[in-house]
């Protein structure tokens, strides 16, 4: 007789749902930046045992878009695909402050009305601010363009980290920190684990937090600053339009001048007074980048009482007139440029400095009041 048996069904592993991702970039973005938020997407598919995320990349200028380095990706032409519950990361970089496209900004508002999850990366906030999707929700952005960005758009608070996650707008301020987004998006969708081990493939420890700082002063660390120093730094950074005089500077900090001025050459190389007109000239060319303000309007928003003293410091600093650095990347340049650092010129009055005391130069600099004066 046989026995009819019936078998159980094998057991399987419920399969995850893959996640889908949408870039959308548009010409002279920055390369560094998109693979920084792809290459954790990657690095996951490669360690599951089942791929957890699709993307695709697209653009409204396609279908070969132009990256800030010269090279170019190929994007595919934006589509209405329906991305409820999506993350579609919008990507610009040099040149987004001019850039328009209505069909872009239609498209942008449709997608967050059907449900898409959007995060402005990097100078994409112009993209969602030009299409009217931002709201009273702080972003990040670049802290280098965040004054220009600032000054167009002055209701959408900023705030100088490296990423948010709230909703409505997500955003992340660009560069490397687009991995720290996106690792930080792996681990609410599969665990703190699998980011980790994403973490570790790539080399890329530790995972930075939503707040952590964009930037170390001068680029050569605050830790080696005293306190005291990075107090005074951020209260310059703070009143750059309205300068605070050195007295009061110092009262703030519960120090002499004599102290003050100490703290600065001992950690920067250079007096109270340099290092805050440095600050307002490095503002001031972001905002003749960027907005569309007159240099004399620039001279005053940077804490200058006279346009020929704003002039005199900036070509001190940059040997360029104002109005020669209304386009950080000018349509007939292959690249763009920044005319020197903080770090380097402030090497250069280290050495001025020196020659000074050994008595073959003189030494030249502006007062925190803009007023242009020479020993």
């Amino acid at each position: 007789m046989t026995e009819n048996r019936i078998s159980a069904p094998a057991l399987r592993t419920p399969i995850t749902p893959v996640t889908r991702v949408t870039f959308v970039i548009v010409p002279r973005f920055n390369m560094a930046t998109l693979i920084s938020l792809i290459e954790p997407l990657r690095v996951a598919n490669y360690l599951a045992p089942e791929p957890l995320y699709q993307w695709e990349i697209l653009s409204p200028d396609g279908p070969e878009i132009p990256a800030s380095n010269g090279l170019t990706i190929t994007a595919h032409p934006l589509s209405d695909r329906p991305r409820r519950g999506e993350l579609i990361c919008a990507l610009a970089s040099w040149g987004a402050e001019d850039y328009s496209n209505r069909d872009l900004s239609a498209w942008l508002r449709r997608q967050s009305r059907d449900g898409a999850r959007l995060c402005a990366v990097e100078l994409g906030c112009y993209l969602l601010a030009k299409a009217g999707l931002l709201t009273a929700t702080p972003i990040a952005t670049h802290w280098s363009w965040a004054p220009g960005f600032q000054e167009r758009f002055p209701d959408v608070p900023l705030l100088e980290q490296l990423y948010t996650l709230d909703d409505p707008i997500l955003s992340c301020a660009g560069g490397l920190g687009g991995a720290d987004f996106m690792l930080r998006q792996i681990a609410r969708s599969h665990g703190e684990g699998m980011a980790n081990e994403v973490a570790d493939q790539m080399l890329h420890h530790p995972v930075r937090p939503p707040e952590a700082p964009q930037r170390r002063t001068l680029g050569q660390g605050t830790d080696q600053f005293s306190p005291t120093l990075r107090k005074a730094i951020a209260l310059i950074e703070a009143h750059i339009a309205e300068p605070l005089p050195i007295p009061e500077l110092a009262h703030h900090l519960g120090l002499s001048q004599r102290q003050l001025e100490r703290q600065f050459h001992k950690g920067l190389g250079c007096s109270v007074v340099q290092f805050g007109t440095l600050v307002r000239l490095q503002h001031a060319r972001v905002l003749l980048i960027a907005t569309k303000l007159t240099v004399r309007e620039i001279a005053t928003a940077t804490g200058f009482n006279a346009l020929s003293h704003f002039a005199s410091a900036f070509r001190k600093c940059f040997d360029r007139r104002p109005s020669d650095y209304r386009q950080g990347w000018a349509p007939t340049e292959a690249t763009p440029s920044w005319p020197g650092t903080l770090s380097a010129y402030i090497e250069t009055l280290r050495q001025r400095t020196t020659r000074a005391v050994r008595g073959t130069s003189s030494f030249d600099f502006v007062s925190s009041s803009g007023d242009a004066r020479e020993e």
